[in-house]
């Protein structure tokens, strides 16, 4: 019998000197390596995934207040998977086993089924595509409404950029965004926004973080001709890892995790 793993079943992908493990338990990324050092900051295959680490966020990332929204002139209610902060986070998939419909040593295609649940009485079909090349981790993430009406839908992924050896501290943070989405301290909530110019919160140019916390939302990305936008972390090592979306994401999450109890600002 095999040993049991929190996260399920794991599936490697190599491709030149990259190295990348997706999990079965939220359909997420558990590591991605280039060489010797991480790109992606890894939790261990003996562990629960913790901070939704590396997760799709599907049919909604962030926060529902109370876990109630509206939609088509109707209101629902989910229930509070933030309870200490009131608050339904991150969607339905955390936890859910995903299957891989198709893999090779490069790509793998994980898909699940959600059904229509209390509060979100909808269908969807979703699978995440990820490829591995020498140039990096590619991720898709594709959504099919299955049912017979509209339904309210949002997705993002949570990877934890690696500062390899060093503490995030010590690290340069560039993201060429020109406004950050405030939120309320007790909740984070959003609240309002302001341009991020003349605040310790413009990365527009490479800053160090030192002791700075960040976990807010940024918007305003500057994009390539490709319609990119690129979060860049340059470690203390010389080495950087990034990160980019295409223009079907407006916004770009940073949260340096110092949350009681993470780990000691490395991610």
């Amino acid at each position: 019998m095999s040993a049991f793993t929190p996260s399920g079943e794991q599936y490697e992908l190599t491709a030149d000197d990259y190295r990348a493990t997706i999990v079965e338990v939220g359909g997420g990324v558990r590591a991605c390596d280039r060489g010797d050092r991480a790109v992606l900051h890894p939790y261990p295959v003996s562990a629960m995934a913790d901070g939704a680490h590396g997760a799709p966020l599907i049919p909604w990332p962030n926060r529902l207040a109370d876990g109630k929204y509206s939609f088509d002139g109707t209101d629902y209610q989910v229930g509070l998977t933030e309870p200490e902060k009131h608050n339904a986070i991150h969607g339905f998939l955390l936890w859910r086993s995903w299957e891989a419909r198709e893999q090779t040593a490069d790509r793998i295609l994980m898909s699940t089924r959600l059904h229509p649940l209390q509060g979100y009485p909808f269908a969807l079909d979703v699978s995440v595509e990820y490829t591995l090349t020498g140039e990096g981790l590619t991720v898709r993430t594709t959504t099919t409404n299955i049912g017979d009406k509209a339904c309210p839908y949002g997705c993002g992924q949570h990877p934890y950029l690696s500062p390899g050896t060093g503490l995030i501290d010590e690290c340069e943070l560039e993201l060429d965004a020109g406004t950050r989405i405030l939120t309320s301290a007790d909740r984070q909530l959003p609240t309002r926004t302001e341009s991020v110019e003349g605040t310790p919160y413009d990365f527009c140019r490479p800053r160090r973080l030192g002791e700075l916390r960040v976990d807010h939302a940024f918007t305003d990305l500057a994009r390539n001709d490709d319609g990119r936008a690129w979060l860049r972390l340059h470690g203390s090592d010389g080495l950087t890892a990034q990160l980019w979306v295409d223009s079907t994401y407006r916004l770009i999450e940073v949260f340096t995790s110092d949350a009681p109890g993470e780990q000691d600002r490395e991610r």
